[in-house]
C-alpha cells in the first residue's frame, strides 16, 4: 500500500507499507527530501513498524520523533517532517485521502439572496456527509447587499446601525468564524469548498487553510496575481490583502471552507456600515476611505465574471469534476433555515 504527501513549500514524502492483523509489519519511506544523518531513514521506517493500522497521525508523529531523538539526538529533516510522514502513512492505509482520491461537483454562480448562500453553507456539508452529494466547489452570487458577520463576532461592535439603515444593508451571522464580509452585488468573489475531513487528516487548522486554497493560488497566478498565504487565513499579494478564508469542521466528517476576495468595494460605504471599516481597509492597501478596495479588479484588469470563469476552469483542469446544480431539496432546506435560524434576531444577536 502506497501513500504520498507533498509538503506545502517543501518536498514530496512517500511511503510503502504492509500490514497484518491490524498492525503495520513493514514500512519504507522515500522521496525527494533531505535527511541528516543518512541512517535516520532506517529509524523512521522502524518507528512506523508495529503501530496499529488505525494509529492517528499524532501517534505516528510521536513515534517517529521519539525514535529519532533516542537514536540520533539532533536530526535534520529538510523539506519534510514527522507530520508529513504520518500523513503519507495514513493515506497509504486508507485512513486519509488526497485530492486525487475524490471527484468534485462544481456549481457555478447562481444569483440569489446572499442569506440563502449563508444557509446553503450549513445544508450542503450534511448532504456531502450523508453521501447524497460529492465533495464540491460552489461560487456564490447575490442580488442584494448584506453584511455577513462571523459566528463569534459582536453585532454591536461590528455594525454601525445608522450607517446600515442609511444604506439599507442588513446583517446575517454565518456558521464559521472570522471577520465581516461586506457584500454588495458584484463587489466580491466568494466560493465555498466542502470536502471530507479525511482530506485534511493530520493537518493543523493553520495548515489546512493553506492546503485547501493551494488550487486558488495557482488560479490567481494564471490571471497574473502573485499571491501568498498569510497565516492564519489571509490571501495577500505584493500590493496588499486580497481576501480571507473561514472554516468549519463538522462532527459527521466534512469540512466547510470558504473564501471571500475583494473585487471592487465601495470603501466609503463600508466605512459607514462597519465600525471597524477603516481599520479593515488599512490591511487591504487602502489608506483613505475615499478610495475603492479593488485588488482583484485593479491587479487583473478583468471583469469579475471573467475571473470567476478562470477560477472554475483552473479547478476543473486540476481535479476530477462534474458539473452540477442545487437540488430542490437543498434549496428548500436552505429556505427553511433562513426562516427558522439565519433571519431570526435570536441567531443574529447571539453575540450582541
Amino acid at each position: 500500500m502506497n501513500g504520498s504527501f507533498k509538503v506545502r513549500g517543501g518536498k514530496l514524502v512517500s511511503v510503502e507499507v504492509e500490514a497484518s492483523d491490524g498492525v503495520i509489519t513493514s514500512a519504507h519511506v522515500f522521496g525527494d527530501f533531505f535527511l541528516e544523518p543518512d541512517e535516520a531513514l532506517e529509524d523512521i521506517d522502524a518507528a512506523i513498524v508495529g503501530l496499529p493500522v488505525k494509529a492517528s497521525a499524532a501517534t505516528i508523529t510521536e513515534a517517529i520523533s521519539a525514535r529519532l531523538a533516542a537514536r540520533h539526538g539532533d536530526v535534520q529533516m529538510i523539506g519534510f517532517d514527522a507530520d508529513a510522514v504520518a500523513i503519507a502513512v495514513r493515506r497509504a492505509l486508507g485512513n486519509a485521502t488526497s485530492w486525487d482520491d475524490h471527484e468534485f461537483d462544481v456549481i457555478g454562480p447562481v444569483t440569489m439572496a446572499p442569506i440563502m448562500h449563508v444557509a446553503l453553507d450549513e445544508v450542503i456539508p450534511h448532504e456531502v456527509a450523508a453521501g447524497r452529494r460529492r465533495p464540491l466547489l460552489r461560487i456564490w452570487d447575490w442580488d442584494s447587499p448584506l453584511v455577513v458577520i462571523g459566528s463569534y463576532q459582536s453585532v454591536k461592535n461590528e455594525i454601525d446601525p445608522a450607517g446600515a439603515a442609511k444604506h439599507g444593508i442588513g446583517v446575517v451571522r454565518r456558521i464559521t468564524g472570522g471577520g465581516a464580509m461586506f457584500m454588495e452585488a458584484g463587489n466580491c468573489l466568494t466560493y465555498s469548498l466542502v470536502v471530507p475531513s479525511s482530506l485534511v487528516e493530520g493537518l493543523s487548522f493553520e495548515q489546512s487553510y493553506a492546503y485547501l486554497d493551494d488550487w486558488v493560488m495557482g488560479a490567481l497566478a494564471e490571471i497574473g496575481v502573485r499571491a501568498r498565504y498569510v497565516p492564519l487565513n489571509d490571501i495577500a499579494s505584493d500590493k496588499g490583502k486580497i481576501g480571507g478564508a473561514a472554516q468549519r469542521r463538522f462532527a459527521d466528517g466534512v469540512v466547510l471552507h470558504h473564501v471571500t476576495m475583494s473585487y471592487d468595494i465601495d470603501a466609503d460605504k463600508m466605512g459607514e456600515v462597519l465600525r471597524v471599516g477603516r481599520e479593515k481597509l488599512s490591511d487591504k492597501g487602502t489608506r483613505s476611505a475615499n478610495k475603492r478596495v479593488d485588488p482583484m479588479r485593479s491587479q487583473t484588469g478583468m471583469s469579475r465574471e471573467a475571473i470567476i470563469d478562470s477560477f472554475l476552469d483552473y479547478f476543473r483542469g486540476k481535479y476530477a469534476t462534474h458539473e452540477s446544480a442545487y437540488t430542490e431539496g437543498e434549496l428548500a432546506a436552505a429556505r427553511d433555515l433562513v426562516d427558522t435560524k439565519f433571519a431570526t434576531e435570536e441567531w443574529t444577536q447571539r453575540v450582541p
